[in-house]
């Protein structure tokens, strides 16, 4: 049984869980249609099975859990939690970190004012997350007719691009800035092969985006420290010398810019890759 410590709007509420044993008071936040039309403060109140329930004793990066939803309007919130239920019919197979709503409220409230002042931010990774992170991507999209309709603003690709991010640390368990990280490592492989080979490579290609999820996967091995256990270094440097020291000077610079040593194997399996994109790019 719960009771009411605080009506935010007609579908959010905080909520107070008392142990009858212990004494002890856990507060919630409490989303469900029509929760808090016609309550009252101290009412007790029984949920449906539709009731999205979180615990406000976690703390985020932006500050503890009470706060935020003390500071940011319910309707965010609500457009928050609509992002969670939908990346968990997305991947319905996976585990989804609920307490990214409360950033992810922070974050959409702040890109709604932003917009509303016309102070668009472009998002430089854009293209790679809608390929890395394509599903988390397709979640995030439900933020733009629930922004035109309950707040007036329209968002663009960028904004979806850095709320797919949210949504793939929910179902990664990273840290926002390990996914940027992630992309952005990403980025820069792309670009460095592309410099090394003298030429663009075509986004839509089926080999970038096989080196793109290579190299997603690669940078979270070594975040994880997970060694790979077969080496394909000799064969790669023996048949494919040129791809064997790009791949290698890539690996030194992504080792140095994230601070973390990589697995000798890595250059291998990277040099493959970067020998299909040549091949299918000349």
């Amino acid at each position: 049984m719960y009771r009411i410590e605080k009506v935010l709007n007609h579908n959010t509420v905080i909520a107070i869980a008392t142990d009858p044993e212990t004494g002890h008071a856990e507060e919630f936040l409490v989303l469900e249609k029509g929760i808090g039309f016609g309550k009252k403060v101290s009412e007790t109140v029984e949920f449906g099975p539709d009731a999205k329930i979180y615990g406000l004793n976690e703390t985020t990066d932006r500050g503890s859990a009470l706060d935020l939803v003390k500071q940011v309007p319910p309707i965010y919130l609500e457009i928050a939690n609509e992002v969670l239920q939908n990346a968990e019919r997305i991947f319905e197979d996976e585990k989804v970190d609920h307490s990214i709503l409360f950033p992810l409220a922070d974050h959409l409230e702040f890109a709604a004012k932003r917009i509303k002042n016309h102070e668009d931010i472009s998002n430089p990774l854009l293209d790679d997350i809608k390929i890395l992170f394509h599903m988390e991507y397709k979640a995030a999209e439900c933020i733009r007719p629930m922004l035109i309709e309950e707040i007036g603003v329209e968002v663009s690709d960028d904004e979806i691009g850095y709320v797919a991010l949210h949504v793939h640390s929910a179902i990664s368990h990273d840290r926002i800035s390990q996914s940027m990280q992630i992309a952005q490592s990403v980025r820069d492989c792309i670009s460095r092969i592309e410099e090394q080979i003298g030429h663009k490579i075509r986004i839509d290609s089926l080999s970038y985006n096989r080196m793109m999820n290579h190299i997603r996967y690669m940078v979270a091995r070594v975040q994880r420290q997970e060694p790979l256990k077969i080496s394909m270094n000799d064969f790669v440097n023996q048949n494919y010398p040129e791809a064997f020291v790009v791949a290698e000077r890539i690996c030194d610079e992504l080792a140095e810019s994230l601070g973390i040593d990589f697995d000798e194997n890595e250059i291998g399996y990277l040099a493959i890759h970067i020998e299909r994109v040549k091949a299918s790019e000349s």
